[in-house]
């Protein structure tokens, strides 16, 4: 039922998309339509993911998930830098911390824990990306934070490439741990031969078309939906920040939201928790400093600064998710205090 919705949607949201564009449409009404379009796009490319999890396996699944699921707020955020707004870039990079962390972790743990009465995932993994987020954020982030209040501007954005090239070499170093020198090593018996079993909803051809279809789609929406953000925030009287981390990280990250919850849902929590935490941190140590990178080149570059709201959110989250997950087991009640945390913080957003 919920598939023949998200297709319709697809089906009428892209026409509409391209003919509203064309036409110059009300600027909320596209909004609207751009990020509903967005959702469903997810969806598929969401469903897509998981027949090719169900064919690799739970760590290569999460990974691709969240790969494909960040490819689209990575489309969105380098229009939204190619139009100078660095600061809804970095607020929706927060906001897809926290989403992951805390909306998308805890409505699995909750939807999970519901049907479950007790979830458990791999300890190894979850104890391996505990340190690898408490370096992402707690150290990576905060670092320039502190040291840029003595610089200048040109040495605050060299502090920034350089943190951001030691984070991508340490996240393909974690990648080629996790996936070649010690992939198995830290597997639970019983984990390969359970998803062998399952057969996948599409093969491996048609999956990779839909998400190459559905990444070209998003491309070309995203890029409109971005002009619609400052008429957006005039109307409804929202700042930049809450647009960003609340608005712009839930819709570049649905396709995560449905596919953990999913996965959770049918007690696959393995794959559930590898795509909340293995997006937030590909977010933070891959798709953020992609983004500084690829800024240089745009007429504003975009340092490595989160403001201190921002940090603070981020830091919370972190150990709040790392002394969660750390035995490898969840409940639903776990999961309602880590969307009860993403209500609070939404609020102060909101409110600031």
């Amino acid at each position: 039922m919920t598939n023949k919705i998200f297709m319709l949607l697809t089906f009428i949201g892209v026409p509409l998309s391209v003919i509203g564009t064309l036409m110059h449409w009300p600027s909320i009404i596209l909004f609207i339509i751009y990020c509903l379009t967005i959702i469903a796009l997810s969806s598929f490319m969401g469903r897509a993911t998981e027949s090719l999890a169900i064919v690799a396996g739970p760590r290569i699944g999460g990974l691709l998930n969240a790969t494909f699921g960040n490819a689209v707020e990575l489309i969105i955020s380098i229009f939204s830098l190619k139009a100078g707004l660095v600061g809804i870039v970095l607020a929706s990079l927060t906001g897809s911390v926290l989403g992951n962390l805390l909306l998308v972790a805890g409505l699995s743990f909750f939807i999970g824990g519901l049907k479950y009465k007790r979830q458990e995932f791999n300890v190894f993994d979850a104890r391996h990306n505990s340190g690898l987020l408490i370096f992402a954020v707690m150290i990576a982030f905060v670092i320039p934070e502190v040291f840029s209040m003595n610089m200048n501007e040109t040495k605050t954005i060299s502090l920034s490439i350089g943190i951001s090239v030691i984070l991508i070499v340490l996240y393909l170093a974690a990648l080629f741990f996790k996936l070649v020198t010690h992939r198995g090593v830290y597997q639970p018996s019983g984990e390969t031969e359970e998803h062998e079993k399952e057969v996948p909803e599409w093969g491996k051809g048609k999956a990779i078309a839909v998400l190459f279809i559905a990444t070209i789609a998003v491309a070309y929406i995203s890029e409109h939906l971005v002009h619609t953000f400052e008429f957006v925030a005039e109307s409804f009287g929202w700042t930049e920040l809450f647009i960003g981390v609340i608005i712009v990280a839930i819709v570049g990250n649905a396709a995560e939201h449905a596919s953990a919850v999913l996965m959770a849902y049918k007690n696959k929590m393995d794959v559930a928790v590898e795509i909340a935490i293995g997006s937030t941190l590909q977010v933070a140590m891959f798709v953020l400093p992609v983004l500084v990178l690829i800024s240089l080149f745009f007429d504003q570059s975009m340092p490595l600064l989160f403001s201190w709201q921002e940090l603070i959110a981020m830091v919370s989250s972190v150990l709040l998710m790392v002394i969660i997950s750390n035995d490898g087991e969840s409940n639903w009640f776990e999961g309602l205090t880590l969307l009860a945390a993403y209500v609070i913080m939404g609020i102060g957003f909101f409110l600031l």
